[in-house]
């Protein structure tokens, strides 16, 4: 039984106060405010009581998905862990801590700077946040005294849990081993043999593994060889997935049983690219970090699950988890929306000492022994991030991952051009010209553009376009660009992260890229939110994203509500300011563009020297005036219309409009969960006013929620935004916007 535990808890950041305040658990020790600068740190304390049905021959143990980023536990009274790291996991066994009634658990918290602890940098030094608190779930598990164990917490090498890896895949069949670690606390011997299950909604294939015996208070590694015929494959179109279950068995009596999902899939690193299944990809990809306005990590996984469905729906099919391990909920959305995956341990331009070394090297085994079983992480970032690392440790990690994971092929990837990884992860900023990593040549060694398109041009160094770039201001270069910012610094940004694009698909090594970055977040040292994401820090798509989706093949049709398939999209405001060259992304074969229903034009996209390589360039339309009205643009294959976009001149606004992001996953109505509500400004034809900025106040109706952030705000581009926090949703809520000048909107949650 897996019973999430994070209901009922109370918090204080003073031990000695006489009243605690009642939160839920994921929780952040500060709301802070939007732009985070001088982030809270220090100690922090939760609190439980609690009653636990004791049986006997049962365990009980508490797990913790995350706790920022140092933890001690105690149970009725008891030290019984401290623990180091922020990003991974650790589970207590509490049997024989806990009793039937009124329990006490106290969890003290610190997330001060700490030298020793990965990330280990400053947080006024830190490109990013390390947020305080139990921000991630906590689980009470129990079990029989014969049961399954967790991998982390036993920490075995290439053991613990249970472990499914096939070496051998066709279409016709997928051949590997399930091992699962058992151990036996009871008094006595058991034999046990496993019932294992894959299923998926067309086939099921059973196994039964050898009868072995346990002795008392022993453990034993049970392998079974597995063959599935004719295998779903798991990819970035179809991310088929198996439903595993694992039974301990003992004269026919189930002693423990569990679950997961995995998924069969080929992925092969050869002399002339990145194969998935056989298959050629360039892979195009993006970074994410996994912190939201206000409440920093503490997201529900329902959050972390929308933030998957964004990332694919802005047409990318890879994600690095920059610069940390990222939750599970989060690899596991991965695994559904077939989102390729490199795994990351925690580290920015910092190398600590022995303690901080080996703590990174418990972080490699900890994220390999939880992540081993998701099919969607390819590879093992095994690298501390543009930092100094001595020739020892990139090799003793390299051993680690592959001691771990001793099976062809498991990829490591680092950004030191080190012969220890299987593949070499540059940043553009990081070379020495602007076309260097294409012709990068090194024994045939293949690349990964892990970061491109912001630094570059931040620093005014990219090199590409300095003729064109001579007629802008310094800051309309960049690609740090707010959605306030406008029409015109908005399309620069798009354009930078197009010609990089370009430019990364010339390099004969280069087998793929991720772009810096897709939401924008919140810096240690800045007193400005990093805005080179392609949508902002509340998941608002810039025209970036748009530019990224029509790189995805028209032919592409994904599920499950994704969007896919043939795309137009008119990136521009068409208002007095606008500029009269539209700039049209789409991935269509022709684009018909026209003004109040009068054809402008109908081309073919534009190839030039910042397009030529990509595999749908921009169009691009000159309108000889501005006339007020619609511009319409139609999407065009083999001839014939597949899809439309048009935008409106906005008039005066007049109203709000309300909206729930909910990105294809409705509001957990169990426990708490967390999303963005958009107050949209609009004019009478309800079209968006994307220079309105009033102020606008946000209530709420109902006991089972509560709004966090800024309120009032003003609105950015048209959009004011505020996030909703949900404990159960079983009852109605009624959310309101408004403001003095305009018609308020209401919107009513069931």
């Amino acid at each position: 039984m897996k019973i999430n535990f994070g209901s009922d808890w109370t918090f204080t950041k003073d031990s000695t106060s006489l009243h605690w305040e009642k939160i839920t658990i994921p929780h952040t020790a500060q709301i802070e405010p939007l732009v985070v600068n001088n982030q809270w740190q220090g100690d922090c304390w939760y609190q439980k009581q609690f009653d636990v049905e004791k049986i006997e021959n049962e365990k009980i143990f508490l797990n913790f998905e995350g706790v920022m980023h140092e933890a001690w536990v105690w149970i009725n009274g008891k030290l019984v862990i401290h623990h180091q790291g922020g990003y991974l996991p650790f589970t207590i066994d509490a049997t024989d801590w806990v009793k039937e009634k009124d329990n006490t658990i106290i969890v003290k918290v610190n997330n001060e700077d700490n030298p020793q602890i990965p990330p280990g940098k400053t947080l006024k030094t830190l490109d990013f946040n390390y947020y305080g608190g139990i921000y991630r779930n906590v689980y009470l598990i129990k079990t029989n005294t014969v049961y399954i164990t967790d991998a982390v917490h036993t920490n075995q090498v290439n053991g613990g849990g249970i472990l499914v890896h096939f070496d051998e895949i066709s279409p016709e069949k997928a051949s590997g081993f399930i091992k699962v670690h058992v151990k036996n606390e009871s008094n006595e011997p058991k034999n046990v043999k496993l019932d294992i299950t894959f299923s998926n909604p067309n086939h099921t294939s059973t196994f039964t593994s050898k009868e072995v015996v346990i002795g008392s208070n022993a453990e034993e590694s049970i392998v079974t060889l597995l063959e599935i015929k004719h295998p779903e494959l798991w990819g970035i179109e179809q991310p088929n997935l198996y439903d595993v279950e694992v039974k301990v068995l003992s004269e026919k009596s189930v002693l423990d049983r569990q679950t997961l999902k995995t998924g069969i899939r080929k992925a092969a690193l050869k002399n002339d690219g990145f194969y998935l299944n056989d298959e050629k990809l360039f892979i195009n990809g993006t970074n994410r970090h996994q912190e939201y306005p206000y409440i920093g990590y503490a997201l529900s996984d329902e959050a972390n699950y929308r933030d998957a469905v964004k990332i694919k729906n802005a047409g990318f099919d890879f994600v690095r988890l920059s610069h940390y391990p990222q939750t599970e909920a989060f690899l596991n959305a991965c695994d559904e929306v077939g989102l390729l995956v490199m795994n990351c341990i925690s580290g920015w331009q910092f190398v600590g000492d022995e303690k901080f070394i080996e703590n990174s090297y418990q972080e490699i085994r900890d994220f390999s022994r939880r992540d081993r079983n998701h099919p969607s992480i390819i590879f093992w970032e095994v690298s501390l991030n543009e930092s100094d690392m001595k020739a020892a440790y990139m090799q003793k990690a390299n051993e680690i991952l592959r001691t771990e994971l001793p099976y062809v092929p498991i990829y490591t990837a680092g950004w030191i051009d080190n012969p220890n990884y299987d593949l070499f992860i540059p940043a553009r900023q990081h070379s020495k010209a602007p076309d260097y990593w294409n012709n990068y040549e090194n024994n045939n060694r293949k690349i990964f553009i892990a970061e491109y398109g912001d630094w570059e041009y931040y620093a005014q160094n990219a090199g590409f376009n300095q003729t064109t770039f001579a007629n802008l201001k310094e800051e309309e270069r960049t690609s740090r660009q707010l959605r306030s910012f406008g029409e015109k610094r908005l399309l620069q940004q798009a354009f930078n992260y197009q010609e990089a694009f370009n430019s990364n698909l010339k390099g004969k090594h280069t087998i793929g890229q991720a772009n810096w970055l897709m939401f924008d977040y919140n810096r240690g040292y800045a007193d400005d939110i990093e805005s080179s994401g392609i949508s902002d820090i509340f998941r608002i798509p810039k025209f970036a994203h748009y530019f990224y989706q029509s790189q995805r093949s028209p032919s592409v049709k994904l599920k499950n509500n994704l969007v896919s398939g043939p795309m137009v999209y008119i990136a521009n405001y068409w208002n007095e300011k606008s500029s009269l060259d539209v700039t049209v992304f789409s991935n269509c074969e022709e684009v018909a563009l026209y003004l109040n229903e009068v054809l402008i034009a109908k081309q073919k996209p534009l190839r030039n020297t910042f397009s030529e390589k990509l595999p749908h360039p921009p169009f691009v339309f000159t309108i000889p005036s501005f006339q007020k009205g619609n511009l319409r643009a139609e999407g065009i294959i083999n001839g014939k219309k597949v899809t439309e976009h048009w935008v409106k001149s906005p008039e005066s606004a007049t109203a709000i409009q309300l909206v729930i992001d909910e990105s294809n996953v409705k509001i957990n109505p169990n426990h708490q969960d967390v999303v963005f509500v958009y107050a949209k400004i609009v004019d009478d034809n309800g079209t968006l006013v994307p220079d309105a900025n009033h102020e606008i106040s946000f209530s709420l109706e109902g006991a089972q929620a509560e709004l966090i952030g800024q309120n009032p705000i003003a609105a950015e581009a048209g959009i004011a935004t505020i996030l909703l926090r949900t404990k159960q949703l079983k009852k109605p809520l009624q959310l309101k916007a408004q403001h003095s000048s305009l018609k308020a909107a209401t919107l009513v949650l069931k």
